[in-house]
């Protein structure tokens, strides 16, 4: 695990220096025991990623003794809009309006707000989580104007299309609405975009954060 950790940092750092940026790892932890998050943790990694709310909770519960960042990058379904308020530091994957509200009744008032990205559906995909690009601006000024939430830019996951050309034309598709967003909102500060397979085009094209599974903790079962 520390080599490919390595490994990774490496060519992220590389990627970063090229596009001139800071870009951040994602660890994603789904699927994944706590104990393989704790090894990572303890060779710095402080971010993690998980798919299912319930999944994230046991995890959270055996590995209070760290310091964690929480993101939650799956569907946030109604129901768990309380447990993902009150138990996560970052949301990745708002989109849709009626979530909004119950996600800043249930933040703590005495907690950060919680940092949302809007998800974007680039590749417009049958069944696939994500706002259509023309929804954003109407849910990024409802998420402005919540109490105990902070609007900080958007995630996506392009198709997995084998020509890497047309992914990289998703993501520069989303830098376009990075920028346009970043441009009204100064709490804007990160595009999320780019996995195990395609993170070095991503950050090419304005990648700030990058979410990684497999290259970090091997293929899933």
């Amino acid at each position: 695990m520390s080599s490919a950790y390595a490994d990774l940092r490496h060519r992220i750092d590389r990627a970063a220096a090229a596009a001139g940026r800071t870009v951040r790892l994602l660890a994603v932890s789904k699927t994944k025991p706590a104990q393989a998050i704790r090894d990572m943790a303890a060779l710095g990694q402080r971010a993690f990623g998980e798919n299912y709310v319930q999944e994230a909770l046991t995890k959270q519960g055996e590995l209070r003794d760290l310091d964690l960042e929480w993101h939650l990058i799956g569907p946030l379904q109604s129901n768990k809009c309380r447990d993902v308020a009150r138990h996560f530091d970052w949301l990745q994957s708002l989109d849709r309006e009626k979530l909004i509200d119950r996600l800043d009744r249930y933040r703590e008032p005495d907690c950060a707000p919680l940092n949302v990205l809007i998800q974007v559906n680039i590749d417009d995909e049958t069944g696939k989580s994500g706002c259509r690009p023309e929804d954003i601006d109407r849910l990024a000024q409802r998420i402005a104007n919540a109490s105990h939430l902070k609007l900080r830019g958007l995630m996506a996951i392009p198709a997995p299309n084998p020509d890497m050309q047309q992914r990289r034309a998703a993501f520069r598709r989303m830098r376009g609405f990075y920028d346009g967003l970043r441009a009204h909102y100064p709490s804007v500060d990160t595009l999320s975009a780019g996995m195990s397979d395609d993170f070095e085009v991503a950050i090419a094209e304005g990648a700030t954060m990058v979410r990684i599974g497999t290259a970090l903790f091997g293929a899933r079962r």
